[in-house]
């Protein structure tokens, strides 16, 4: 049985080419369903069944899992069988029609509009460090753009004449974002009158750029936005995320169309969308509880 397992970790490793920490979450819950079938004296992955396999789900259950632990223990289970079918190990997949548990939909966190108010108003505007990082908060919190699009903008994506960005440029998710005037002001005296400060190399394109003039990376855009969080004392859990969760959830709580939101954000799904509108009826929740004297 462990040199199937071996053989499975081969498998995702090099025909499927998975991450390691997928890899690594795979290995994980089979090898805890190897020791569950050796608990109940079964030798042979061949001799398991559904049933079995709801029976251990349900075990999972009752110790506690949460809805996801078991989706992708599902997940895990299901593409093990389906390497032991390919290889000719197993004859039939006890996996087929397996159900994974619905799970309930988490709505994202978002801040107040006073809470990024508070959060935009940290950056020192005194230094160059400063104005770069209230550009690039302005930016996220304008154009709701993913921390992954935000930091490999370049300089020519961003047209201040117009009012726009371009994000994810030259890919399939590539769109043109509005942005507003204080995003517009202070980009304009970041590229004008900073940026060419941290710059080491003048053919250098990157919009943001870090100490050693090179594109800042995620990791220190995360590091920034940790530091501004714990200053402005806001007791939350903010992630550089939460910004684009925010620009969505107050563009339709100010009255935005759900397609045009869908547009702006780059989401393929409506569905993904509208996960935001949740959180403008839950608002609505509040405000009516709060205000109605029979609520």
């Amino acid at each position: 049985m462990d040199s199937n397992l071996l053989n499975f970790n081969g498998y995702l490793e090099v025909e499927k080419e998975l991450s390691q920490n997928t890899i690594e979450s795979y290995n994980r819950d089979l090898r805890q369903f190897h020791v569950y079938l050796k608990e109940n004296e079964i030798f042979d992955f061949a001799n398991v069944n559904k049933t079995l396999i709801i029976t251990y789900l349900m075990s999972l259950q009752k110790s506690g899992k949460s809805v996801s632990t078991i989706s992708r223990n599902i997940a895990s289970l299901r593409s093990f069988y389906q390497f032991l079918l390919n290889e000719g190990i197993v004859n039939k997949d006890p996996t087929i029609n397996l159900q994974s548990p619905k799970q309930e939909k988490k709505l994202p966190s978002i801040l107040t509009p006073k809470e990024v108010e508070i959060l935009l108003e940290q950056p020192n505007l005194d230094c160059a460090k400063g104005i770069r990082d209230k550009a690039m908060l302005e930016l996220l919190y304008a154009s709701g753009i993913r921390v992954s699009e935000l930091i490999t903008l370049n300089v020519n994506d961003i047209n201040l004449h117009m009012d726009y960005i371009i994000s994810s440029k030259d890919t399939p998710n590539e769109r043109i974002i509005p942005i507003g005037k204080m995003a517009v002001n202070f980009l304009g005296i970041y590229i004008e009158k900073y940026r060419m400060g941290l710059v080491k190399d003048c053919e250098e394109k990157s919009l943001f750029v870090n100490y050693h003039g090179k594109r800042l990376t995620r990791q220190g855009f995360w590091k920034i936005v940790r530091g501004y969080t714990k200053q402005a004392k806001i007791n939350k859990n903010i992630t550089p995320h939460t910004l684009r969760h925010s620009f969505a959830a107050h563009l339709l709580q100010n009255g935005a169309d759900i397609k045009s939101v869908q547009e702006m954000l780059g989401h393929a799904d409506i569905s993904t969308t509208q996960v935001y509108t949740l959180i403008t009826k839950n608002k609505i929740k509040e405000v009516y509880k709060k205000a109605h004297p029979r609520a």
